[in-house]
């Protein structure tokens, strides 16, 4: 959600700041903007609404010459799309210039302040009051003015600064939004994200809340709230650099898709050579004492801790709740003493799931995190030793796919060695579970072999209006993440129901015409599933199946097409469903001519509220 970047040092600034934006436009934006110090130490702003080539066109024909300079992305929160709306904002003269992420929520008081001090606001934004109390605070150093205008803002905020009157210098601050400062040899840069300066560094530091940095071409000096230096150390970003890139692949999301097995190898494979429990930072004592575990985690996170709530209550024994980040916190939740409380995110950055995980800590609860991002905030605050990575590598594309495959690959995991701890697992069944895991990367190579059947699907079914997802058990749980997928990237309206329900309501909306796909994992339950389907096919409405190959012959008949996956035990058949069902979103999305790596209105990083 949004993007910043900042760069001092002896490039131009425009071209580096254009290209770190090109690398955040993957987080969704809907205007684009940089400001840099000219040689004559003025600040030039150049800015735009819609894509980045608007922006890329517009400095073309009138360039922002210098050697430091802030950029942003912009998601809109508050004021519509426009040009003057989009970052960065400046104060009344000029001579400050200010990129923002995150959320003001006392910015109408400051408004109201400020223009009884004389400000003169041009645009709707919350950020722009950053700007002119700024201008109202600064007394010849930015950082003096900075350290007293944080106590005064009340949100979130990721912000980049500079200062016509300090014109070598580079300054940026954070709280509740993340912001990276990477060091190059006599350069520095700021960014939201690692992927935007991988092309220049991998070394980097992680701002915490409330701290503030100075970037010059000597070096970078961090500040906490009370202006004392703070201490960091680097960590060395391992990423390929081409891992972040499209490699062939027309978009980020299919590379990802196909990405898939290796990153199950990835996140299966250190926990594997440990054993079936050792890797997990709970002691066999802990675990038996536990009561309750809650899930919380947003979106398609979400859906993977609906897979882990079922994985976990079968193998471990314990009731398990799975709820949606942005709930948990405002029901005054009932947290026991011995409650384990796990976040997923794939940020590691998701506001909603942050603060769920604080308001957990705060009452009481055991937090673990599952993460994809080292560093990020959540992972932070729960504690690395209490951080379950995933491997899943950068995700690019705003439609997640290979994070979620490796989160609900986590979850397994976690039920596994939670059953083991409890002794409600015997060894050799976890054995053959975990042998079964570790056998997903080759059968989830075989399921991608099904793309060329969904396209002619997609090619078929692509002007449909809406599609309906059904299953059972896990089944349901995978449902809700297929039916987000093809909402997200084709914005075909799509529903998720468990296939009992069907009859209890949704059955009214199915008439001839009407496309229902349903997963079909579950062998104990396929008569109930192929009852449920049988009452569907009676309205007139298509079925199309995606079920394990042993269950193929029994759906003939039932289902107008059938996608099949490699067998798998019924806690496992899921995720391979899982693939299948991206690339039908993905192949429907093509189909309709949709931007799939940046879906209208989607960030890939929800970083406020």
């Amino acid at each position: 959600m949004c993007g910043i970047v900042g760069y001092v040092g002896r490039r131009s600034a425009a071209a580096v700041l254009m290209d770190g934006l090109d690398k955040l436009s993957y987080r969704g934006y809907d205007s684009a903007g940089i400001a840099v110090i000219d040689p004559q130490q003025r600040i030039k702003v150049r800015k735009a609404k819609g894509r980045l080539d608007n922006l890329a066109h517009l400095l073309e024909n009138t360039p922002a010459d210098g050697c430091v300079g802030i950029g942003h992305t912009r998601w809109a929160t508050h004021g519509e799309p426009s040009d003057l709306n989009a970052h960065p904002h400046t104060d009344v003269k000029g001579s400050i210039a200010v990129v923002h992420n995150g959320i003001i929520e006392n910015h109408e008081a400051l408004r109201r302040y400020l223009e009884g001090q004389g400000a003169v606001f041009v645009s709707q934004t919350d950020t722009e009051v950053i700007a002119h109390l700024l201008n109202r605070l600064y007394r010849g150093d930015m950082k003096e003015a900075l350290l007293r205008a944080i106590p005064m803002l009340e949100g979130s905020y990721a912000l980049g600064v500079v200062c016509s009157e300090e014109p070598d210098v580079l300054y940026c601050a954070r709280n509740d939004s993340p912001l990276v400062v990477g060091s190059g040899e006599g350069e520095y840069f700021i960014a939201s994200d690692i992927p935007a300066l991988l092309s220049y560094t991998r070394d980097v530091i992680f701002l915490r809340d409330k701290e503030i940095a100075r970037l010059e071409p000597g070096g970078v000096r961090v500040y906490d709230a009370y202006g004392a230096p703070s201490i960091h150390e680097p960590f060395h970003v391992d990423w390929d650099i081409g891992s972040a890139e499209k490699g062939g692949y027309a978009h980020y999301m299919l590379k990802e898709i196909h990405e898939q097995p290796e990153a199950l190898q990835k996140t299966c494979a250190p926990r594997r050579s440990c054993g079936d429990d050792r890797w997990l930072p709970i002691t066999s004592e802990e675990a038996r004492r536990l009561e309750k575990i809650t899930i919380v985690a947003c979106g398609t996170a979400y859906h993977a801790g609906v897979l882990g709530k079922y994985a976990i209550e079968r193998l471990a024994r314990l009731p398990v709740e799975a709820e949606i980040a942005s709930e948990y916190r405002y029901r005054d939740p009932i947290v026991g003493r011995n409650e384990l409380f796990i976040a997923i995110s794939q940020s590691g950055e998701t506001a909603d799931t942050l603060a769920a995980l604080r308001e957990a800590g705060r009452r009481g609860a055991r937090v673990l995190a599952v993460c994809n991002v080292v560093g990020s905030t959540i992972t932070r605050e729960a504690g690395e030793e209490n951080t379950l990575y995933t491997y899943a590598g950068p995700e690019i594309a705003v439609a997640s796919t290979k994070a979620y495959i490796t989160q609900a690959e986590m979850m397994l995991l976690l039920a596994v060695a939670l059953g083991r701890l409890r002794g409600t697992l015997p060894r050799e069944e976890a054995e053959r579970l975990l042998d079964e895991v570790a056998a997903l990367p080759g059968k989830a190579e075989v399921a991608l072999k099904t793309e060329a059947q969904l396209q002619r699907l997609a090619a078929s079914a692509s002007q449909k209006k809406h599609v309906f997802f059904v299953g059972r058990g896990l089944d349901y749980a995978l449902s809700m993440e297929a039916a987000l997928k093809l909402k997200e990237v084709s914005y075909i309206f799509s529903e998720a129901y468990a296939a009992g329900e069907l009859k209890h309501g949704p059955i009214a909306l199915l008439q001839p015409g009407c496309l229902v796909v349903a997963s079909v994992t579950q062998e104990a339950l396929l008569e109930k599933t192929l009852s449920n389907l049988r009452e569907v096919t009676a309205r007139g409405a298509s079925v199309v199946a995606v079920c394990r190959e042993s269950l193929v012959d029994k759906l003939r008949g039932t289902a107008e097409q059938i996608i099949a996956i490699p067998d798998a035990d019924d806690l496992i058949a899921p995720l391979l469903a899982a693939i299948p069902l991206q690339l039908f979103a993905y192949c429907m999305a093509v189909a309709r001519g949709c931007d799939v790596d940046k879906p209208r209105n989607l960030a890939k990083s929800v970083t406020v509220e």
